[in-house]
């Protein structure tokens, strides 16, 4: 009666379903995905590490050594890997960019009064995040910390511990170079008015989330019109509406409308009579930080604004940037909460590049609004974890011995020249817990002489996530993988005609 029946797992899953385990196929397995991850990773640390080529699934080419975005770009599939992509994933969301014993020994490496710093002093802040932006556009240090520091301090809430770093936002103008790069206390708008009102100062704000247009039914009806008179008076009767809602915003003080799609002719016509300028915004991120930065409400419907929906911009104008026109809205201190980083650079790749590291620098102004201290860079809280580490490991017997001595090793993954990390160990050997490496001499360094420092709870994060990530993955002895849901499949290159 049974035969040919499935039983057990294969019974319990559907039939295309995956199954892995003991530690021959599941652990064996996991731990070579892990190892093949941090491979491609391995050789992109620090500032002079190697650039990855990156084609993502929609045929968009990434050229870059930043780690966060090749792996977010690779969509790796294997369940073991996925868990170091997600810890990978939460030290950008706590940073941007262990053990208990671990963490202990961070501790005594942490540089005296590191902890004491005004946050809103713009010199203290970008010298403090030189590091984490260094590490991505080495030699370009010297002029993005200012930059970010700056956009940083004008946008840093009364309780520094609340800063958002959404409120620092990066526009990209291809043209000129990085030199050219600016902060505004304000939104820029990569875009141009629609009318003729090219600037407004001191101008309440109506923010509308659809179009500017004549409502049209979802409905077909006919329309019969027998003479000339009913057919002026239908178009006439069109007009009056529009203008009694154009009248009524502009009754309402707001001398800019914005809106989310597009402006009808009529609409633009009446705008322009009554002298308000007409943005269009068809992001509804741009458009939500707009409001943010302005208080205005988006309404839903085309009426005149009550005046709690309207917001206040003080200058708002049309500026040329590098032969690229954007609409420009500056507030006063004591209003919009948004500040906007103005990269400029000779080609769409390098603005990507100094886009993320703008990302690091805004990141690491948000830890230290959290926690100020301060590590030794370049590599020294490594090399004396490892030292520290191999100490406690020669104490321990059996395999908890092997596995303390494995974990040590890992600290020194970044550092692949065996001359460079020997040449640390003896530093540290000597006494020199703050040697780093000096990447332009090679030789151990103090780089706190330098102004380079890491932050303490960048690292702290890195050694906890990565730890847990590992626990987590040593600890699956079983791998279960049910079968794909269907859908379009992905397309083949090469197979369709060029046009």
């Amino acid at each position: 009666m049974s035969g040919g029946m499935p039983y057990g797992l294969q019974a319990m899953l559907k039939e295309g379903h995956q199954h892995m385990s003991g530690m021959e196929e599941a652990v064996f397995r996991n731990i070579e995905a892990c190892k093949q991850l941090s491979m491609i990773t391995k050789t992109s640390m620090g500032p002079n590490g190697m650039n990855k080529m990156v084609i993502n699934h929609l045929e968009k080419l990434f050229v870059t050594s930043d780690a966060s975005t090749i792996v977010n770009e690779l969509e790796i599939q294997h369940p073991a890997a996925r868990l170091i992509v997600l810890a990978a994933q939460a030290q950008e969301q706590e940073i941007g960019d262990a053990t208990n014993f671990a963490l202990q020994i961070l501790e005594t490496l942490i540089i005296k009064d590191s902890d004491k710093l005004d946050i809103r002093n713009k010199q203290a802040v970008a010298q403090r995040i030189r590091g984490a932006v260094s590490s991505k556009q080495y030699g370009f240090e010297d002029l993005l910390c200012p930059l970010i520091a700056q956009a940083c301090i004008d946008v840093c809430p009364k309780n520094p511990n609340n800063f958002n770093v959404d409120n620092v936002r990066v526009i990209k103008i291809t043209g000129s170079g990085a030199y050219n790069s600016s902060v505004v206390k304000g939104i820029v708008i990569k875009r141009d008015t629609e009318g003729t009102v090219k600037s407004v100062t001191d101008a309440k704000v109506a923010v509308f989330a659809q179009g500017v247009d004549t409502s049209s039914t979802e409905t077909k009806g006919t329309v019969l019109i027998k003479n000339a008179e009913e057919l002026q008076t239908y178009s006439q009767g069109e007009e009056d509406r529009m203008e009694q809602v154009i009248k009524g915003i502009a009754d309402s003080g707001a001398k800019v409308v914005v809106a989310g799609s597009a402006y009808g002719e009529m609409a633009m016509h009446f705008i322009e009579k009554y002298g308000m300028m007409a943005l269009r915004l068809p992001s509804k991120f741009d458009m939500r930080r707009f409001c943010r930065a302005t208080g205005a409400t988006a309404l839903v419907k085309l009426a005149a604004p009550q005046p709690d929906e309207l917001g206040f911009a003080k200058s708002l104008a049309l500026e040329e940037i590098g032969g690229t026109n954007v609409v420009v809205l500056q507030q006063d201190a004591s209003q919009g909460q948004v500040s906007t980083v103005v990269l400029r650079a000779s080609t769409d790749n390098t603005l990507d590049d100094l886009e993320r590291a703008v990302d690091d620098g805004v990141n690491a102004y948000k830890a230290l609004c959290r926690d100020s201290r301060m590590l030794p860079a370049g590599g020294a809280p490594e090399i004396e974890l490892c030292q520290q580490l191999q100490k406690y490991g020669r104490k321990e017997t059996g395999l908890d011995q092997y596995a303390i001595a494995k974990y040590a090793e890992s600290l020194e993954a970044s550092l692949n020249a065996t001359d460079v990390v020997s040449s640390l160990h003896a530093a540290h050997a000597n006494g020199q817990q703050t040697a780093g490496l000096d990447i332009e001499t090679g030789q151990p360094k103090d780089l706190a002489e330098d102004g380079i420092l890491d932050l303490y709870s960048a690292k702290w994060w890195a050694l906890k996530l990565a730890t847990d990530a590992v626990v987590t993955v040593l600890r699956v002895d079983q791998i279960i993988m049910s079968k794909q849901a269907g859908g379009p499949k992905p397309r083949q290159g090469g197979g369709d005609d060029e046009d």
